[in-house]
């Protein structure tokens, strides 16, 4: 069986295509960039709008706390992704 020009043409193309992908997703933007390293860090509660809080880090990235039952002042410790805009209220 001999393949045509434009089968080896289409063989050609996807596999540059598949090396291209593999060297894009392992050099230019790793996976390992998707997991991001938890940060935990005491705060206290700026706002609570209807069980939504706020808290400001150190990172400067304001943070939402959904589910939140702590009032206005109260101190908690949060547990946040670096760099993400969402936490979560860990209980010792």
């Amino acid at each position: 069986m001999e393949i045509s020009h434009s089968q080896k043409f289409a063989l050609g193309f996807g596999g540059a295509f598949i090396v291209a992908g593999i060297v894009l997703s392992t050099l230019v933007f790793p996976f390992w960039n998707f997991i991001r390293e938890d940060v935990y860090e005491d705060v206290v509660i700026l706002n609570n709008d209807n069980g939504v809080c706020y808290v400001d880090t150190l990172d400067g990235v304001p943070k939402t706390i959904e589910n939140c039952n702590l009032k206005t002042g109260d101190n908690a410790t949060i547990r946040f992704g670096e760099g993400l805009a969402w936490a979560e209220i860990v209980h010792p």
